[in-house]
């Protein structure tokens, strides 16, 4: 037997914005557009078997990485929708190297910066995948944007959020005021709130990071993923790890259940010493939706992730985020 319907997020968006008189009504409109384009993909991904639209695309992406058909997808899906929504005045994805401009006369006063298929390399084995987008007010007056509007630290988001595509598909945004999750419903096409007020357990027992990579790591950041593994019954060690692969999935899973995800920086390759995931499209956006749950994000040498000024749209990190009271361990080590 159904449960009965509960709120929509359409309605959360509306009784949101109703608690800020000066609202314009842009942000709510833009999120409400948002979440159209994450039905269209939700839809797609659900058919991405029987649809032939499963495996590469041939094309490569801003990093050199192969690119997924349901990344392409995804990607031009965003943006041709955002492009002509009239709350934008630029946009940048993970895929494009440059700024993407929004339709002339479209101009708004919101920056849009996203992830439109993270865990893509998942795709093919039918493992949990995500959209994740991050949302500015823009800093230019008037006209089209820049990469200027887009470069801005985290701590000035207006709203942060991201849609999983698992065995049902869940949008978990933050405008500032708390995190909630919503569940869509197929059957009616609407997002409805399942997940009020989500709150992530201040310590945990759980473990998200590739050790693989652990003798490439800097020697502190050893010394901590270290002692989580060794034995001590009073603080519940060794963590048990809980590992996917796919940073849209294991973070949703340690925000509901608590626990610790990391990737740090690679000391052995060039490329990846700076970190391996995105400022923009990922770190930021995701710090947010766990500061406003209660937990912290990091990097691996102790700075806060909402502090960073962005110097490039493509900027990688090293990140650890998670359950609050691990997070303060960990600063303690990587601050030694």
């Amino acid at each position: 037997m159904r449960r009965p319907l509960g709120l929509t997020v359409s309605r959360h968006i509306l009784d949101s914005q109703r608690l800020h008189p000066d609202a314009s009504g842009e942000l709510s409109g833009l999120l409400n557009e948002l979440i159209v384009v994450c039905k269209t993909i939700s839809a797609e991904v659900n058919m991405a078997g029987l649809a032939a639209i499963i495996g590469l695309s041939g094309k490569k992406n801003v990093q050199d990485e192969e690119v997924q058909k349901l990344d392409e997808f995804a990607h031009l899906t965003l943006v041709n929708r955002m492009a002509r929504c009239g709350y934008l005045c630029v946009m940048s994805s993970e895929e494009e190297e440059e700024v993407i401009e929004v339709e002339p006369n479209f101009e708004g006063n919101y920056v849009l910066a996203f992830d439109p298929l993270d865990g893509s390399s998942n795709i093919d084995v039918n493992v949990s995948i995500g959209s994740i987008f991050s949302i500015h007010k823009r800093r230019s007056t008037s006209g089209p944007g820049s990469s200027a509007d887009l470069l801005q630290p985290g701590h000035a988001q207006v709203a942060a959020g991201y849609v999983l595509y698992g065995s049902s598909t869940m949008l978990v945004l933050t405008t500032g005021d708390g995190v909630h999750g919503f569940t869509l419903d197929p059957n009616v096409g609407e997002f409805y709130l399942s997940h009020a007020n989500i709150k992530v357990p201040e310590r945990s027992t759980y473990l998200s990071i590739n050790e693989g990579n652990k003798q490439s790591w800097l020697p502190q950041v050893q010394a901590f993923f270290e002692m989580l593994t060794q034995q001590d019954e009073e603080k519940q060690r060794p963590y048990s790890s809980r590992y996917i692969g796919s940073l849209v999935a294991d973070f949703h899973r340690n925000l509901l259940s608590g626990g610790l995800f990391a990737y740090p920086r690679n000391t052995k390759d060039p490329e990846l010493f700076q970190g391996k995931l995105r400022l923009l499209y990922e770190a930021a956006p995701l710090a947010m939706i766990i500061e406003q749950a209660g937990g912290r994000a990091i990097t691996d040498d102790g700075r806060n992730i909402l502090d960073i000024e962005p110097e490039s749209l493509h900027q990688r990190v090293p990140l650890i985020i998670g359950s609050k009271l691990d997070v303060d361990d960990a600063e303690e080590y990587f601050t030694r």
